[in-house]
């Protein structure tokens, strides 16, 4: 036997325990030969005298005792084993005497005793069994030569059966290396393939897409957590109808699972997340497919994550390549101005003037946009800092009293960075103001306690057409305007502001003029 699989060799005492089982009915059949004689039994001179009695009993007795030995105490092996084989050589042995030699055909127990044992047994063992089973019939027959006249050509009988011992036992043993390369290959790929297992269960578990395994008949027979999450269901042993669980998903399995188109679906889950669905047949027995589910809108976050990642990386190059040159134009614009020129110089400074303002608003913008994580939020009275905002943006956007319309009660707070609530109501009341009539009442800014506890919403509406049902999924894009003068980056802006303030921003679907509310905290700022 080779070294390594020497030294990955354990007992097979299951095997052994097969074994003593074996010999002991073995034991059992020569007890009821004994006791219930036959022809067979007659023609072997094998009578049921009290040497037959003690041999055969003791026979039993010792397979009992291995066999016990084989299973509640399995230790030392190759001593049971050796200790076990022994017994057998020399039981035969004298049985094969009792019944005239060899040619009483008692040999073969001990072929098939030495077949058992180099299957089990292990190394040079088993030619060490061969040998002794040689031995103790090569003695017992030339005893019987000798002293109880047996044919004297018996002996070469003897010898072609002790060589049958031999050969048995090493093809047995070629045989067991065999089956125990063959067992170590097929345990070294059960480990493999169990760990390749495991490791692809915890892959599909920590997914961000959903999975689903579907039957044919639209079955879901197993799910990983995040498709539970995303379709509602259950940890469940049974499998559901898809159908039943997911309409719209389920109807799209059996258009595609019938030859339709395999394009994505797109679809509305039951906690109201937009989800997308692919299907993708696997190659298994029972024909399963696969559904991979991903959610949308964490994609659509992180494609606006890369874009302000981008918008970063330009913010330091902008502020030095542009806003320095932008600043020198200004000022030749101030001296130039400063000259009485014709009534078309005037006009196009004025047109040089306007677009230095617009430029440098939109470098404040994306400047902004390096800023926005550095609130210091702090518990403000909403109604004091609102009343005083209406005051101020009045002013300066020199509105008639009553344009801006303020609904606050008192007593509710705030948790803001006073700076950033100003920056984010400038921005929406600018838009309001923009897109509404500019009469009374035109713009309505109102603080209310949130539907959550906790929670505090400002509410700002206009009396405008509102915004358009294709625009609302890019409204709070960056650059993007429906405005000829404006950058696309205010609400954009304004919805990350308030994301740095534990708050959010929203546009409401209603029926007329925009609504848009901003909710945030109104207990604590820590």
């Amino acid at each position: 036997m080779t070294d390594w699989l020497s030294s990955t060799w354990e007992p097979n005492w299951r095997s052994f325990q097969y074994f003593n089982l074996y010999r002991l009915l073995l034991a059992a059949l020569f007890c009821l030969a004994i006791v219930f004689p036959n022809e067979w039994t007659e023609r072997l001179h094998l009578q049921p005298t009290v040497v037959i009695f003690g041999l055969t009993g003791g026979y039993m007795l010792a397979t009992v005792g291995g066999l016990l030995l084989a299973t509640y105490w399995q230790q030392h092996f190759n001593s049971q084993l050796s200790a076990q084989m022994m017994v057998d050589v020399a039981v035969v042995s004298l049985l094969m005497l009792l019944a005239g030699g060899v040619s009483s055909g008692l040999s073969v127990l001990l072929l098939v005793s030495l077949a058992a044992g180099s299957l089990v047994g292990r190394g040079r063992l088993v030619l060490f069994y061969a040998a002794m089973a040689t031995l103790a019939v090569l003695l017992a027959q030339i005893y019987g030569i000798a002293l109880e006249g047996f044919d004297q050509a018996t002996i070469v009988q003897a010898g072609f059966i002790s060589a049958g011992f031999f050969a048995t036992a090493i093809l047995a043993r070629l045989l067991g290396q065999r089956v125990m390369v063959n067992e170590d290959l097929a345990r070294r790929r059960g480990v493999a393939l169990e760990n390749q297992i495991r490791i692809s269960q915890r892959v599909v578990e920590r997914m961000q897409d959903g999975v689903l395994i579907v039957s044919p008949d639209g079955r879901v027979s197993r799910s990983n957590p995040m498709a539970q999450t995303m379709l509602g269901l259950r940890d469940r042993d049974e499998a559901v109808d898809l159908a039943g669980q997911v309409p719209t998903l389920g109807a799209a399995f059996c258009v595609w699972e019938a030859g339709g188109r395999g394009d994505p679906l797109d679809f509305c889950a039951p906690d109201g997340r937009e989800l997308r669905a692919r299907f993708e047949r696997t190659t298994s027995t029972d024909g399963e497919v696969l559904i991979f589910l991903e959610d949308v809108g964490r994609v659509k976050e992180r494609a606006r994550e890369l874009k302000l990642a981008s918008l970063g990386r330009l913010t330091a190059s902008i502020a030095h390549e542009i806003r320095n040159p932008l600043s020198a134009i200004g000022h030749a614009g101030e001296l130039l101005r400063e000259e009485r020129r014709g009534e078309m110089q005037e006009r196009l400074l004025r047109i040089l003037s306007d677009n230095v303002i617009r430029l440098d608003r939109i470098v404040r913008d994306i400047l902004e946009l390096g800023r926005q994580n550095r609130a210091e939020p702090e518990l403000l009275r909403g109604d004091e800092f609102c009343a005083g905002f209406v005051e101020h943006f009045a002013t300066t956007e020199d509105l008639a009293p009553g344009v801006v319309v303020l609904e606050a009660p008192a007593g509710l707070g705030i948790c803001f960075d006073r700076s950033h609530l100003h920056q984010v109501l400038w921005n929406l009341v600018g838009n309001a103001l923009r897109h509404s009539s500019r009469g009374a009442g035109a713009v309505r800014i109102v603080l209310a306690h949130g539907q959550a506890e906790g929670r505090i919403e400002l509410h700002v509406i206009d009396d405008g057409p509102g915004v358009p049902v294709a625009d609302r999924e890019q409204i709070f894009e960056p650059f993007f305007t429906t405005h000829t003068q404006g950058t696309g980056l205010g609400l954009f802006i304004s919805r990350e502001v308030c994301a740095a303030n534990g708050a959010t921003l929203e546009l409401l679907a209603t029926a007329g003029g925009a609504h848009f509310v901003v909710a945030g905290r109104n207990d604590t700022c820590q």
